[in-house]
């Protein structure tokens, strides 16, 4: 019973965690009438590190890393903010659909780097599961484009982008047993948070346009949507994540990226009134049967071993 209830929790947080990402799309839209990406992801984090930063000094959430291996900890959030930074300057050299095909092969870089590392495998009818859903999502991108053309510095760019996050999910896994989900997501928030504002007061002293650095705050609905891609989007998210990554296996916890990609689908055509295709409705299917598949194995397989032990 009690491994149920954690089986429900895990993927009730996958779930959630899909949908949040889903929508983050609209705040991306939203921002960039007034913003550049840049402002954008340095308020994203500035939302994010101020959100988890006030219940910690309050005492309210105990950040306790004193005694463990700092250089981990590091490199996971590293790799995380490595996938936003070159995501974010592989996406001025690329377009939408290199984008959309490169992150959407992460699960299988990541189901490779985690059985190097972490030795975890998968048997043949999963794999068969994760090639489905990430076929379902280039071909969704691929029959959605009128132009096809190829930039091979932003397609290097973006494959970094996606190596950074594959490994990044896989060191969320491998230091599981030391850091909490919440000291990840604190390292992350506040990296980023750094890292962000230190690059948007460089090129601001550089261009002479520091002091625009508020002007984007002006803007209410700027705000709200940053506000979203802060605080759900990249500090719950990541919170999500690290505890999805903290009880299944890498690629399991990976392949919930393209869930959120159909979930994107869905919402455009409901909310900004996109036109529906029939590949969007079959793709959307095949990538939802591709990421139950995958975790159905796991589940039944534990229904036995339990079965088992009270034999």
């Amino acid at each position: 019973m009690e491994k149920k209830q954690s089986n429900v929790k895990v993927y009730s947080s996958a779930v959630i965690f899909s949908l949040i990402v889903g929508f983050s799309f609209l705040g991306v839209k939203t921002s960039l009438l007034t913003a550049t990406p840049l402002e954008i992801l340095t308020y994203r984090f500035n939302f994010a590190f101020l959100t988890v930063l006030v219940p910690v000094a309050l005492g309210l959430i105990k950040i306790d890393i004193k005694e463990k291996p700092k250089m981990k900890l590091a490199l996971t959030a590293g790799l995380y903010l490595s996938f936003m930074a070159f995501q974010v300057v592989g996406l001025l050299f690329s377009t939408s659909i290199e984008s959309g095909i490169i992150f959407a092969i992460i699960p299988i870089l990541a189901k490779i780097i985690a059985s190097i590392f972490l030795k975890e495998s998968t048997n043949w009818k999963q794999n068969i599961f994760v090639c489905l859903s990430v076929a379902a999502v280039i071909t969704m991108f691929v029959l959605g484009s009128t132009d096809i053309t190829v930039n091979v510095v932003g397609l290097i760019i973006l494959l970094i982008s996606s190596m950074s996050m594959a490994f990044s999910n896989v060191m969320m896994r491998y230091v599981r047993g030391i850091y909490r989900p919440i000291e990840i997501s604190y390292c992350i928030t506040g990296g980023g948070c750094l890292l962000f504002n230190l690059a948007t007061v460089i090129i601001g002293l550089k261009n002479g346009t520091l002091a625009d650095y508020f002007i984007p705050l002006t803007h209410m609905n700027f705000i709200i949507a940053t506000a979203y891609l802060g605080i759900p989007s990249t500090l719950i998210s990541a919170l999500l994540m690290a505890y999805m990554l903290a009880n299944m296996e890498a690629v399991k916890a990976t392949i919930f990226g393209n869930l959120s990609t159909a979930i994107s689908i869905v919402v455009g055509v409901i909310i900004l009134s996109e036109p529906l295709k029939a590949y969007h409705i079959i793709c959307t299917i095949l990538i939802i049967v591709g990421v139950i598949g995958l975790s159905m194995p796991s589940m039944a397989a534990k229904k036995n071993s339990s079965a088992d032990k009270l034999s």
